[in-house]
């Protein structure tokens, strides 16, 4: 697996919780700027696109790996597949369909929120596990302290920051719409 092509497409599935945040919030700026969106559209535009791919597609794909691929999980993580990895690929499903049903524009904000909530323990859980695992036992796996225990701090920081930014955005232009209807009357 020397060629390049090989390496960025290795790269890119084996940092896949940065790839699929990523390309979500990709999706999101295109289809903010084509049509143009404003105030609270950009803000839950973007909070969609992330429920969708950052946590739904992420979390399916981490399902599909902890499940079929437990062995490999297991290893890039730098521990042994005991039946945790299968535990933790049916939590993943579980996330991960709460998060495309979560993309959804007529869901309330409320559910959105909720749908950031388990992954948010989840990662932050992990990520204390993680850092626990590099003191303890001086486990530097891929998995155990790359990307992946960066994401697991970041993503739900980004996810919580996008909805308070959509439910400001959608008070701010509520408050304005009262005033100008005071102003006119």
């Amino acid at each position: 697996m020397n060629d390049p092509l090989s390496q960025i497409i290795a790269f890119v599935l084996m940092n896949f919780t940065a790839t699929f945040t990523v390309v979500g919030l990709v999706i999101a700026v295109v289809i903010i700027a084509v049509r143009k969106r404003k105030g609270y559209d950009l803000w839950v535009t973007l909070l969609n696109w992330f429920l969708l791919v950052g946590i739904g597609i992420t979390y399916i794909y981490n399902g599909i790996m902890h499940t079929v691929f437990g062995d490999l999980s297991a290893s890039l993580i730098g521990w042994e597949n005991n039946g945790f990895q299968a535990e933790v690929g049916y939590a993943s499903l579980g996330m991960g369909i709460v998060g495309v049903i979560a993309a959804s524009k007529r869901l309330p904000m409320s559910a959105k929120f909720l749908a950031l909530v388990v992954p948010a323990c989840f990662l932050w859980g992990a990520a204390a596990t993680h850092i626990v695992d590099i003191v303890q036992n001086g486990n530097y796996s891929s998995h155990n302290a790359g990307t992946v225990l960066y994401t697991d701090i970041i993503i739900p920081v980004v996810g919580f920051a996008l909805w308070f930014a959509a439910l400001a955005a959608r008070r701010s232009g509520a408050a304005r719409k009262v005033f100008e209807e005071d102003r006119l009357a």
